[in-house]
């Protein structure tokens, strides 16, 4: 199981430029794998897992949305 150890990439200017839903969707599944222990999901937990990478997927494009970072230029 390499995938479950790898860390998450911050997603913030200057870190990183271009952030796609892609990215913030393979941040959240990093973290649900990371908090559940699971790689992937029993089909009896596979609805509560999707339902959580999705929530924090939300949360994270939110957060990222709504951050001041000092001195990053608009494009």
């Amino acid at each position: 199981m390499p995938d479950m150890c790898r860390s998450i990439k911050t997603l913030r200017p200057p870190y990183a430029e271009q952030v796609t839903s892609e990215d913030v969707h393979a941040a959240a599944l990093q973290y649900v794998r990371k908090v559940s222990g699971f790689r992937a999901p029993a089909a009896h937990n596979a609805e509560a897992f999707e339902r959580a990478v999705a929530t924090i997927a939300q949360a994270t494009e939110e957060l990222l949305s709504t951050l001041q970072v000092r001195g990053a230029h608009s494009h």
